[in-house]
């Protein structure tokens, strides 16, 4: 091969190889595009989830949770009972 053919063929090269990179850019952004409206859309469904379904169950979760918290709070007097218990019954 000649040396003119051989130049000519690497600037080819070059110019395939940015036409290459540039379809597959291009590509990219529109996919990313599309996941980003995507995105928006499911942002706005669970916005609406929230506030349909969610929120008015909150107080019902407190509700659910109160006496848990008072037990909660007996537990150290109940696990001293029962250590006492397991004292007198193992005699130690």
């Amino acid at each position: 091969m000649s040396t003119e053919l051989m130049i000519v063929l690497s600037y080819v090269e070059a110019v395939l190889l940015v036409v290459v990179l540039a379809v597959g850019l291009t590509q990219v952004r529109r996919r990313l595009t599309a996941i980003s409206n995507g995105l928006g859309d499911l942002g706005g469904a669970l916005a609406t989830v929230e506030s349909q379904h969610l929120r008015p169950l909150g107080q019902l979760v407190t509700d659910i949770n109160a006496p848990l918290q008072v037990a909660a709070g007996a537990l150290p007097g109940i696990a001293a009972k029962a250590a006492f218990v397991v004292r007198k019954v193992t005699g130690g």
